[in-house]
């Protein structure tokens, strides 16, 4: 049901979005739906849970890290291979975000929050610890986002520039270039 209505609301948007597309998509009678989520806003809600839930377990590989390259890395890696299993939920969440956050004002304010303070104190330490280059912790989990999550928000866009679906390689190759690229640009490289 969650993959069913994560692929609609990607699609259809909250707007253009109902329990009956939802419930045919996920091969369901429509009364099924509406026993787990009374409500389109209730199982819209548990998309975007579901998705957030998701990269903050991702980011979690930060947290016992010996240090940047370590750290970073894996998350970059993990948001890469969510961004490829995981698109629609991706978009589900950009959208909701560019609307104003309408459904998830509260998780902005709290989890989110809470969750990115406690990155940027990792982040501050390895700065301390001189393991990188003094950057602006909450400017670089921005710029890790952005980097990673294009590659779901703007699939058919980088499917086109591609000439098709990325492959197997291409995901490793694009991995390996987001670490380069940020890992250098912040002075964790691993030494070669």
């Amino acid at each position: 049901m969650l993959k069913a209505a994560e692929t609609v609301f990607a699609e259809a948007g909250f707007g253009g979005a109902t329990m009956q597309l939802i419930a045919d998509m996920a091969g369901l009678p429509k009364a099924n739906l509406h026993y787990y989520f009374a409500t389109k806003e209730a199982l819209y809600r548990a998309v975007v849970e579901r998705i957030f839930r998701i990269w903050l377990a991702a980011a979690n590989v930060m947290d016992d890290a010996a240090g940047p390259a370590e750290g970073i890395g894996a998350y970059i890696d993990a948001k890469l291979e969510i961004s490829r299993r995981h698109a629609n939920g991706s978009k589900v969440w950009a959208s909701e975000v560019m609307h104003g956050a309408p459904v998830i004002q509260d998780y902005l304010e709290t989890t989110l929050r809470d969750w990115t303070a406690g990155r940027a104190a990792v982040i501050r330490r390895w700065i301390a610890e001189g393991k990188m280059a003094e950057v602006n912790p909450e400017h670089l989990l921005y710029m890790l986002w952005a980097a990673t999550q294009h590659y779901a928000d703007f699939g058919h866009q980088i499917e086109v520039l591609n000439g098709g679906p990325l492959s197997e390689e291409d995901w490793a190759a694009a991995k390996a270039s987001v670490k380069e690229i940020i890992l250098r640009g912040i002075g964790a490289a691993p030494k070669s």
